[in-house]
C-alpha cells in the first residue's frame, strides 16, 4: 500500500485543492458574477458533454487500464497504446455525421423548453470530445504510475481557469456568452497539455495495428462503455432531464446543491487513480487473499476519511447556506440526499475497479442499464411534482440500488468482503458526532461559525478515530506526523 498511499495522497490533497477553488466558484463566483441563468447554461452543456463523453472514448480508458499490464513487450505495448487513441475515431466520425444530419431535431428536442441554449448545443459534443481524449491520455500517464499530473490537471487547472474567467466577467474583460465558449476552449487546452505530457513519458509509436487478443479487448471495451454511460447517466443525467421540465435556472439551484455533496466523493477518486492499476494487477494474477486485504483497507480508508468530510458538509449545511443567493437554499435537502449515496458508494471502497477486472462485470453492467432506465423514469415522475428535490430522491434511490448490487455481487460471486467491525463503529461514531453538533451554531458570520464548529469537529473526529483505531493505517499517518513534531 505504501504507493497507493503515497499518490492516494497526493491526488486527495490535490482534489480537494480543486474542489476548494470549485466550492469558491460554484457557492459564489457562479451565482453572483454569472447569474442563474448563464450559470444553468453552462452547467447543463457541460453535464451533457459528460454524459455523451464514454460514448466517444468507447471505454478505452479503462480498457488502457485493464490490458496494459498484460502485453510482455515494448512492441506490443506499442501497439496497444495506438490502438486505444485511434480506435474511437471508428464511432466519434459516424456520431459527429448522424448529429450533423439530425442537427434540427435535436435543436428543437433540447430547447423546446429552455430557448438560450439553441445556439450553444455545439459546444455539447466539442467538449464531449476533449473529454473523451483527455481520459484516456490521463489513462496512459496512470499505466505508468504518473497519475498526480493528470489528476491536477483534472481538478485544480480546470477550476482554475474558471475563476480566472469569472474575473474577467467581474471586470467586463469577457461577456457571459463569452464564458461559455471560453469554457470550451479551456477543455481544449486541458486535452492537448495531457496529451502531450503523456507522450514525454512514453514517445508515441502510431501504426495503424490491431492487437493480438481484440477480441477481449473489443468485448471489454463494448461493456466499459455501457458502465461509463450508465455512472455518468447517474451522475448529470438528472440536470438534462430537469432541463426538459424546469425552467433553467433550476439547474443552477441544483448544481450548487450537488457540488456541495459531491465533495465527500472526493477521497474515492482520488484513491481510484492509483488503485485501480493495482487492483487489475491482483485480479490477474489472482491473488485473492491480497485482493481481499485491499479491499478491506480502501473501504474503511475511504469511510473514514469520507465521513469525515460528509460530517463537516451536514452539520454546518445552514450556515453554508447563508453565504449564497436567498434562492439556492431550496437545496439543502437535495445535498442531504445526494451526500448519503455518495457515502455509501464511498465506503465499498475499490468495488469497482474489482468488478470491472473480473469476467463477471458483464451482468452487473446490464443491471446499471435497467438502473439508468429507472433513474430517468423516476426523474420524469418526480420532478414535475416535487422539482429538484424530486431529481435528489431519484438519485438517491438509483445509486443506492446500483451500489447495493454491485456490493451483493462481489460478495457472492467472488468472496470478498469489504466491511468488518470497524465499519459499524465508524458509522456510529459520525451519527453520533453529527447529532452532537448539526443543532447549534456560533452566533458570527457564517465563514467565522463554520470554521470554529469545523476546528471543534475536526478534533473530536480524530481523536476519537484514533483511539478506537477504526483505521490502523490511518492510526499509522498520524504516528508517523506526531513522531516528526517531537
Amino acid at each position: 500500500m505504501g504507493i497507493v498511499l503515497n499518490q492516494s495522497l497526493k491526488n486527495t490533497i490535490i482534489t480537494y485543492i480543486g474542489f476548494a477553488i470549485g466550492g469558491i466558484n460554484t457557492i459564489y463566483l457562479y451565482p453572483v458574477f454569472l447569474g442563474a441563468t448563464y450559470y444553468a447554461l453552462t452547467n447543463y452543456i457541460l453535464s451533457s458533454a459528460n454524459v455523451i463523453m464514454p460514448l466517444f472514448a468507447i471505454g478505452m480508458q479503462n480498457t488502457l487500464v485493464k490490458f496494459y499490464s498484460q502485453y510482455e513487450t515494448n512492441e506490443e505495448r506499442s501497439r496497444f497504446l495506438s490502438f486505444t487513441v485511434l480506435f474511437p475515431l471508428l464511432l466519434i466520425i459516424p456520431m459527429f455525421l448522424v448529429g450533423f444530419l439530425f442537427f434540427d431535431e435535436i435543436l428543437f428536442f433540447l430547447s423546446k423548453k429552455n430557448v438560450i441554449v439553441k445556439n450553444y448545443i455545439w459546444l455539447i459534443p466539442f467538449i464531449g470530445l476533449c473529454m473523451a481524449y483527455f481520459e484516456i491520455f490521463y489513462a496512459w500517464l496512470r499505466v505508468h504510475m504518473h497519475s498526480v499530473f493528470g489528476n491536477f490537471i483534472k481538478e485544480v487547472g480546470l477550476r482554475s481557469a474558471s475563476l480566472l474567467l469569472l474575473v474577467a466577467v467581474y471586470y467586463d474583460w469577457m461577456t457571459v456568452e463569452g464564458f461559455v465558449y471560453a469554457t470550451a476552449v479551456v477543455y481544449l487546452l486541458a486535452l492537448l497539455v495531457t496529451m502531450f505530457y503523456a507522450f514525454s513519458i512514453e514517445k508515441p509509436n502510431f501504426q495503424f495495428t490491431i492487437p493480438a487478443n481484440t477480441k477481449d479487448v473489443l468485448v471489454y471495451t463494448f461493456y466499459i462503455i455501457l458502465s461509463g454511460s450508465v455512472a455518468n447517466l447517474l451522475l448529470d443525467g438528472d440536470k438534462m432531464i430537469l432541463n426538459q421540465y424546469m425552467n433553467i435556472e433550476n439547474i443552477a439551484y441544483y448544481s450548487v446543491a450537488t457540488y456541495i455533496a459531491l465533495v465527500i466523493s472526493v477521497p474515492s477518486r482520488a484513491m481510484h487513480q492509483i488503485v485501480y492499476p493495482i487492483t487489475a494487477k491482483l485480479m490477474h494474477e489472482n491473488k485473492h487473499d491480497e485482493m481481499d486485504i485491499l479491499y478491506k483497507k480502501t473501504s474503511i480508508n475511504l469511510q473514514v476519511v469520507g465521513g469525515f468530510v460528509m460530517l463537516g458538509i451536514f452539520v454546518n449545511i445552514n450556515k453554508l447556506y447563508e453565504l449564497v443567493p436567498p434562492e439556492y437554499a431550496g437545496g439543502i435537502l437535495v445535498v442531504f440526499m445526494i451526500g448519503l449515496s455518495k457515502y455509501f458508494d464511498l465506503i465499498l471502497g475499490n468495488n469497482n475497479a474489482i468488478i470491472f477486472n473480473t469476467k463477471y462485470y458483464r451482468a452487473v453492467l446490464f443491471l446499471g442499464v435497467l438502473l439508468v432506465i429507472l433513474t430517468v423514469g423516476l426523474n420524469m415522475i418526480f420532478i414535475p411534482i416535487y422539482g429538484i428535490i424530486g431529481s435528489a430522491f431519484a438519485t438517491l434511490l438509483s445509486i443506492t440500488l446500483y451500489s447495493l448490487a454491485k456490493l451483493l455481487f462481489v460478495v457472492k460471486r467472488l468472496h470478498l468482503y469489504p466491511f468488518t467491525n470497524q465499519t459499524l463503529y465508524s458509522m456510529a461514531l459520525t451519527l453520533v458526532l453529527f447529532l452532537v453538533f448539526y443543532f447549534w451554531d456560533f452566533p458570527f458570520h457564517p465563514i467565522i461559525s463554520i470554521t470554529l464548529k469545523s476546528i471543534v469537529m475536526t478534533v473530536l473526529y480524530v481523536y476519537l478515530n484514533y483511539k478506537f483505531v477504526i483505521s490502523t493505517e490511518i492510526n499509522q499517518v498520524i504516528d508517523n506526523l506526531l513522531k516528526k513534531l517531537k
